[in-house]
């Protein structure tokens, strides 16, 4: 793991009002499908919350905070780590998103886990609250990466550790760059967004979200990569399915598509990930960054 210092940050960049409503919308409408697949997601993106537990230091008794848990996980897997006499807080600036995470929780049992609806950079809690916070695969998405850091060290208790999980370079990552650029085929090309914009890719370079983290004032500020296997018992169809569900992004683009052409779309991206599937199994190799710090 990697000590981060001294490198320059772009934290700067917020997001305008009807920006942070665009993101907003695509992620309340994205709500039923993440429900519709929670348990592929959970299993898909294992690792990574496996990844969070143990850097954030949480075991059992803890209370912890996952801002940003869309719907459901980590909070679910973590509430089963610290089990009944510690708690988790599950957050998300999307209604919808609560819902499902509360329906999830519900039908597996878990008592020790709270809702609640709030923005990261307005967390409705009280000073040094929480022995960790958690949020995986949320904050590239922050209107305001640096505030949303900031309430999170806030809510943190003394020496509390704060635990990010961001995707890595895109090209390291086939979940996203081989249907990307099947799907480019089909329309012309966009704008490139800025650098700041959000996205899935926002932090991929290393040392970009260490150094804003650090910026925030937390300390013993570190990175890692973490490398896996993307894995589910889904077929190429399944996990087209999973894809053109989930993203806003996509889903909206395709709309435009005629039949014809959306099965195409589809054929030829199954076709492109062929190679990761065998016997009914998925399996995507993944990098990911794990960035950590903690509360003075």
């Amino acid at each position: 793991m990697k000590a981060i210092s001294n490198v320059k940050s772009d934290s700067d960049a917020k997001l305008s009002d009807s920006q942070r409503d665009e993101v907003l919308r695509e992620w309340r409408e994205s709500a039923f499908y993440w429900q519709k697949h929670a348990d592929t997601i959970r299993t898909m993106f294992g690792p990574i919350t496996q990844a969070l537990i143990e850097d954030a230091d949480i075991i059992e008794g803890d209370a912890v905070l996952d801002v940003a848990g869309g719907a459901g996980e980590p909070s679910l897997t973590i509430a089963e780590t610290v089990g009944p006499t510690g708690s988790v807080t599950c957050t998300d600036a999307a209604p919808e998103m609560v819902a499902a995470a509360e329906s999830e929780a519900q039908r597996r049992g878990l008592t020790n886990v709270a809702f609640r609806q709030c923005a990261a950079d307005s967390l409705p809690f009280e000073n040094n609250s929480f022995d960790a916070v958690v949020c995986r695969l949320g904050i590239m998405f922050f209107p305001d990466p640096l505030a949303g850091l900031r309430e999170m060290l806030r809510v943190a208790k003394r020496e509390g550790v704060i635990a990010l999980a961001v995707w890595g370079r895109s090209e390291l990552n086939p979940f996203s760059c081989v249907i990307t650029n099947v799907v480019a085929r089909y329309f012309e090309a966009a704008a490139p967004a800025g650098p700041n914009a959000p996205g899935a890719f926002r932090f991929a370079e290393p040392g970009n979200l260490a150094c804003i983290l650090t910026e925030a004032r937390a300390v013993d500020v570190k990175e890692r990569v973490l490398k896996f296997d993307i894995a589910a018992p889904i077929s190429p169809s399944q996990f087209w399915e999973l894809r053109a569900e989930t993203s806003g992004t996509l889903r909206g683009k395709l709309a435009t598509l005629s039949l014809m052409q959306a099965e195409a779309l589809a054929r030829e991206t199954q076709e492109a990930m062929g190679e990761f599937f065998s016997n009914g199994q998925m399996s995507i190799p993944a990098q990911m960054i794990i960035v950590t710090g903690r509360k003075p």
